[in-house]
């Protein structure tokens, strides 16, 4: 069980709250998704709930956290030092008594013997051990951030039957609205509004969809009520000045010779100017307009375009190599236009290095302008700021550039920070930012939604279904892949199939 009990988070850097007064209790079988924008603060709420150690040199906590039992914490990135261990070592001696779970994780059982480093693993191999680790210690409660990062359709939907059939209490963190939509029981939404000088934490005991069409329809509500009162209160305001401009230009023109009468009208205007203060106190109580946290997403230029006939990739690989591992063989793609292709394929069967081949390739191409937004963001994000990564662009214009991190809910300090300090959703935009400034018109995009919220998505797939280049793409997002990919194939160990082609 985890008690939270008016639990409030605030940053000792700006002093802005992160989390404000969030009560609940996670019992035995709950489930409760934690949902909000990129940067709002749900990974630190995880970190914190875990363990107040992890999180006490940059947060001041009130309230109070009760853990009663063994509690599991799977954080969204793997430690550097894990990575260079092998598989078997990391795993340790539960793997007997948890062999069980290799089914409910599609899990191959030989892989938990491995010598490999977790390093050498693809992304969703780490996902699947370091899950299978967690469950195999049988914690009573789950704190899970961005499990489904990675993981294959297989394996997603093994991993919501799990989460949904399991009899312990699982918090958890994720960008995937299928999931939400079948497992969350509950939701925490953790909002920045009004440019994110106002935190705003909800919970509400419901099911996501619910939950959207309740919040949906509070905000509706709410607008129009504050719309109907401010019309009233403007009308009211009209008869108002109606009056003190009757009463104004009687005193201005009353006759000296009645000194009567210019008492009188003095008085009215005594009692009009005390009726514009009540006025001005009921202004105060009048309902506001909801200000609701929504998602901006830059979209790209139009003269980020390719003709329809351009060849993009004409690419023949005999033999698809991950260092010495032999993953694929003849694989044969060609892409031309504005194609929007997405490869699928099971965990391990080489997608991330069929897209680093396809980048190799392109390189050297000076008739196209190739963006790249790799899984390990840091193969493009080096150490400095967000402005600093921006400025890489030739020719950029920094202010500009600036109003766009602005666009996109970066604030002032956010945008002279440590790119290592920012959320991966936040990452995630940087480099969406850095193609869109760069005027790319080929897009490679190793799971390009694996790092924003089920809010930002939407927003993000729409951007990219209105880009008029070419996106070759690697991902495992069921909507991304329905919304925005014209072709669709899987690359198994005899090449590339194709699945769909709307085209």
């Amino acid at each position: 069980m985890l008690i939270i009990n008016d639990l409030t988070l605030t940053l000792k850097g700006n002093g802005r709250k992160i989390v404000d007064g969030l009560s609940i209790t996670l019992s035995r079988g709950d489930k409760i998704a934690v949902i909000g924008e990129e940067g709002d603060g749900k990974s630190t709420l995880m970190r914190h709930l875990y363990d107040g150690r992890l999180t006490a040199d940059y947060i001041t906590a009130t309230g109070s956290v009760i853990m009663r039992g063994a509690v599991g914490y799977m954080p969204q990135f793997a430690s550097e030092t894990d990575g260079n261990t092998a598989v078997c070592d990391y795993i340790g001696n539960n793997v007997y008594d948890a062999i069980k779970y290799t089914d409910a994780l599609a899990l191959p059982a030989e892989l938990l013997y491995s010598t490999r480093r977790l390093s050498e693993l693809s992304g969703g191999e780490r996902v699947k051990i370091r899950l299978f680790k967690l469950i195999a210690d049988n914690p009573d409660v789950l704190l899970l951030d961005e499990p489904t990062n990675d993981l294959d359709a297989n394996t997603l939907e093994a991993l919501e039957n799990f989460i949904i059939q399991t009899p312990k209490a699982v918090l958890f963190i994720s960008h995937d609205a299928t999931l939400l939509r079948r497992a969350a029981r509950g939701i925490i939404h953790l909002e920045q509004v009004k440019r994110k000088t106002e935190c705003r934490t909800t919970f509400a005991a419901v099911g996501y969809d619910e939950y959207i069409e309740r919040r949906t329809a509070g905000i509706e509500r709410q607008t129009r009520i504050a719309f109907k009162q401010r019309e009233e209160f403007d009308a009211k305001m009209r008869r108002w000045q109606h009056i003190y401009d009757r009463v104004d230009h009687e005193q201005n023109t009353v006759s000296r010779q009645d000194p009567a009468g210019g008492r009188l009208l003095k008085k009215k205007m005594k009692s009009v100017l005390s009726q514009k203060r009540r006025f001005e106190r009921e202004r105060e109580n009048l309902a506001e307009a909801p200000d609701s946290e929504e998602a901006i997403i830059t979209r790209f230029p139009a003269s980020a375009v390719l003709p329809t006939g351009k060849t993009v990739l004409d690419l023949d690989i005999s033999d698809l190599f991950a260092g010495d591992k032999p993953l694929a063989k003849n694989v044969r793609l060609t892409v031309t236009g504005n194609t929007k292709l997405a490869i699928v394929g099971a965990n391990g069967v080489g997608k991330s290095t069929l897209l680093k081949e396809i980048k190799r390739t392109l390189d050297g191409r000076n008739d196209l302008r190739v963006s790249y937004m790799p899984q390990d963001y840091s193969e493009v994000l080096r150490s400095g700021t967000p402005l600093d990564y921006l400025d890489t662009v030739k020719g950029v214009d920094l202010t500009y550039a600036r109003q766009l991190l602005g666009n996109m809910r970066f604030t002032s300090a956010e945008m002279k920070c440590e790119i290592s300090a920012l959320s991966g959703g936040q990452q995630a935009k940087l480099i969406f930012l850095h193609a869109v400034l760069s005027n790319a018109n080929v897009l490679l995009l190793d799971e390009p939604t694996r790092n924003f919220s089920p809010l930002s998505s939407p927003a993000v797939c729409d951007a990219l279904k209105g880009f008029g280049g070419a996106i070759i793409s690697v991902s495992h997002d069921r909507t991304y892949i329905d919304e925005v990919c014209d072709t669709v194939y899987e690359l198994t160990e005899n090449g590339l199939k194709l699945v769909r082609n709307d085209i």
